[in-house]
């Protein structure tokens, strides 16, 4: 699948298939979410969640996680802005590392769906507890992962109305 075709075609997929990703899928994943531009930091902390208990957990503090329970895998993103070199920037580095894997993941035929996680308060603290994750260090998102056990067309998202040239 080209990148175009990945950009155009990708969905929130929120019902899996019971086939495991690969620990090979999930690298190609990591790799992608890596290559995402960064304000010069690389801010990322990733925790890759395959334990049944802690998947099935998250439904409990987060009301729009559901999906997570029939995920094979989900991998959390997070944020130190201690090591930032441009203040606030962690967030934006994040968010692109979050896209890089919901884009490679429907290039590499599997289903994927953002859960955000930041700014609710409620919920960094309790992904933080379940996670491990320091307390200096931000949740952004997790991104349930899985076989797709749906089918979703692309919707037609382009807005010509939307588009300025020059000025407003």
């Amino acid at each position: 699948m080209d990148a175009m075709q990945a950009i155009l075609t990708r969905r929130s997929i929120r019902k899996y298939t019971s086939e495991p990703v690969s620990d090979e899928q999930v690298t190609e994943l990591l790799k992608a979410a890596m290559s995402a531009p960064t304000a010069g930091n690389q801010p990322w902390h990733f925790v890759v969640v395959r334990d049944r208990a802690a998947l099935d957990s998250i439904t409990r503090f987060h009301p729009h996680a559901e999906m997570l329970k029939q995920a094979s895998v989900a991998i959390s993103i997070s944020g130190d802005p201690t090591v930032e070199t441009l203040k606030g920037r962690w967030l934006l580095d994040c968010a692109a590392a979050t896209e890089n894997i919901l884009i490679a993941a429907n290039a590499l035929d599997l289903g994927a769906c953002w859960v955000g996680i930041y700014p609710v308060e409620e919920r960094i603290k309790a992904l933080r507890n379940l996670l491990g994750i320091p307390e200096h260090v931000i949740p952004l998102s997790m991104v349930s992962l899985g076989h797709p056990g749906e089918k979703k067309d692309p919707p037609d998202r382009f807005r010509p109305e939307r588009i300025h040239y020059d000025t407003w």
